[in-house]
This record gives C-alpha cells, sequence and structure tokens, in this order.
C-alpha cells in the first residue's frame, strides 16, 4: 500500500487524501459541499501550506461535481483565505492556511457546539477509533505497521503545533486506510475535519510527545494483533479527547 496520499486521483488503492476528496453524496447545495469537503483537506493536513490543487477539471471530476461548481467553491475558498489562485505560467490554484488562522477557525467552531453536541460527536468517534482499530489487527501487513509507526514518531519529534495537529490526525486517519475500510476511513476524516483543529487549541496545551506515545502503544497493539487491546486503546484516546474538548467548552460559558 502506498504511503497513504499518493494516487488519490487515479483510483487506486484507498488513501487518506482520496478519502477526503470522495465524490459527494445526496443532495443540498453542491458549492458548500466543495467548500466543506476542501476545507477540511487543508485542514486536516493532507493538503498541506503551499500545495498545489490538481487542474479544475481533475479536482470537479474526484468530488463528481460539474467544474462551475468547483470555480464557485474556489472562489468562496479564495475569500475565506484558505485557497491562492496565480495566473500565468505555473499558475493554479493554492492551498494558504496560517496557524492564526486555523486557531481563530477553530474556536469559532468551538464555540457552535454544545456539551451535548459535544458528546454526540465522541460517541461516533469512540465506536468508529474502537472498530477501526480492531479490523487493523486483522488487516495490516508489515509496511502498514511501519507506516503508523513512522508517523507515530514524527508526530513525538514535532515542535510545531500544526504540524503535530496534522501528524496526529494523519495518523489516525491512516489507522483507518489501514483498516481497509472505505465507509470507516471517509467517516474517520469527517470526525478529524471537526476535531482536530479544536483538540489541538493552544489553550488545551496538548502534549505531541504523549499523544505519540499512546499511538506508538496502538501500534504495538496492532502489529501483535491484539484486538482486546487496540480497542481499549483507540477507545481510550477518543474518550479522553472528547472530554478535554467538553472541559473547554463549559469554561468558555462559565
Amino acid at each position: 500500500m502506498a504511503a497513504g496520499f499518493g494516487g488519490a486521483l487515479t483510483g487506486g488503492p484507498l488513501t487518506a487524501l482520496g478519502a477526503a476528496l470522495s465524490p459527494l453524496d445526496g443532495g443540498g447545495p453542491r458549492t458548500d459541499a466543495v467548500v466543506a469537503r476542501i476545507s477540511a483537506a487543508i485542514g486536516l493536513g493532507v493538503m498541506a501550506d503551499g500545495t498545489q490543487l490538481p487542474s479544475e477539471i481533475e479536482l470537479a471530476t474526484q468530488l463528481g461535481v460539474s467544474t462551475m461548481t468547483l470555480r464557485e467553491a474556489l472562489a468562496v475558498l479564495r475569500e475565506q483565505g484558505l485557497v491562492e489562485t496565480r495566473r500565468g505560467r505555473g499558475g493554479g490554484s493554492f492551498v494558504r492556511a496560517s496557524a492564526e488562522q486555523l486557531t481563530n477557525r477553530s474556536l469559532a467552531r468551538l464555540q457552535e457546539y454544545t456539551v451535548l453536541d459535544l458528546r454526540d460527536l465522541g460517541d461516533e468517534y469512540f465506536a468508529v477509533a474502537g472498530a477501526a482499530a480492531v479490523l487493523a489487527t486483522r488487516r495490516a501487513v508489515a509496511a502498514d505497521v511501519e507506516r503508523l509507526r513512522g508517523l507515530a514518531q514524527r508526530l513525538a519529534e514535532s515542535t510545531d503545533p500544526v504540524h503535530s495537529r496534522r501528524s496526529d490526525s494523519r495518523f489516525q486517519i491512516e489507522v483507518t486506510v489501514v483498516s481497509q475500510s472505505a465507509r470507516l476511513t471517509r467517516t474517520e476524516v469527517g470526525l478529524q475535519a471537526e476535531l482536530s483543529e479544536m483538540r489541538w487549541l493552544p489553550t488545551l496545551a496538548v502534549d505531541p510527545k504523549k499523544i505519540a506515545a499512546e499511538h506508538l502503544e496502538l501500534v504495538a497493539a496492532i502489529e501483535a494483533e491484539d484486538e482486546a487491546a487496540a480497542r481499549t486503546l483507540a477507545e481510550e484516546h477518543s474518550a479522553a479527547a472528547i472530554r478535554q474538548l467538553i472541559g473547554l467548552r463549559m469554561e468558555m460559558t462559565s
């Protein structure tokens, strides 16, 4: 399996980027849905700052929308400061997402949630994390384990908050990629898009080394094919994250 980000637009194996930019489902305003999907990919770091977006035709095809809808979405993203479009030779649309932008957006998002909203979101996160961890113990091959271990170690070495958040999100998405469940992976991408920026707000002072150590424990359980341990570790990690967010949300209203 590839490292998780290549081949997303070519119909190859399931990847994190492929899940983030999978075809839109259902009805509703298509432009808003495209904005949300690309914003999530940027926030998660699967489309990092400075990355050039695929051509309009490629991206529209990947998302299952018309090029007109995509152009409308890109215009919104430019207004939000998340995308910059350059004209001329070597031009195109490029990701622009500063740490300050992401922090401000995260605080605004957290204020939109009630405690009950966060608990409900946490229930889904808990269920998906546990199921993905169990399936990963059954389906991971040696290359998957090494990739997960490398992602956890990268988080342990991180000194930049934005890089830490993206490394953490990527690790958790990659666990679902290793589970080989397309549905779980798409759900996890959505969960991380909602949670990761809030989870790593500076106010919470999350320690990347502590989170990395938890991830390495999960990798060891996956490698040992220990389903019970993997499920427990993944569920405990998700529950702790939600408890922190609920605590912060309650402080904001007190």
